[in-house]
């Protein structure tokens, strides 16, 4: 019972500063626009209108579990993490994650089901989105 209550809350604060970090990261980046005046974004930056599409993809059928700009919640894994950076889970991963499923193998979140509502033109898209995330906080 102890280690869980102590699980949970090592999670939550994990959760809490990986929200922190992808603010920062928004953050900063909004203030290096070489003199541009930033935009205002609220607490996460919007996607590029290239990526719009996916980003729309990834709030409807992944946030639930990966949490809104992939940063994980208590039912998934942050796929803003260096564990899925392309040289250890390519885009190929995604496709079948979402097609078949996945047994759990990194973290103990259970296992991911398939998602019957993604085609794989839409996981397309939900990786460019996912990837560009992944490079706005420097994973690779």
């Amino acid at each position: 019972m102890l280690f869980t209550r102590q699980s949970r809350s090592m999670k939550s604060s994990q959760l809490l500063w990986m929200t922190a970090l992808v603010i920062l990261l928004g953050t900063t980046q909004a203030c290096s626009q070489n003199g541009a005046e930033p935009k205002a974004t609220g607490t996460l930056a919007s996607a590029p209108a290239e990526l719009r599409d996916g980003e729309q993809k990834f709030n409807a059928n992944c946030s639930t579990c990966h949490g809104g700009g992939g940063v994980g919640t208590s039912q998934g894994p942050p796929l803003v993490h260096k564990v899925y950076e392309p040289n250890h889970h390519g885009d190929a991963a995604f496709q079948r994650a979402a097609a078949t499923g996945v047994k759990a193998h990194h973290w103990q979140f259970g296992d991911m089901p398939k998602i019957n509502a993604v085609k794989p033109e839409d996981v397309d898209e939900i990786v460019k989105y996912v990837r560009w995330l992944q490079k706005q906080a420097g994973i690779f």
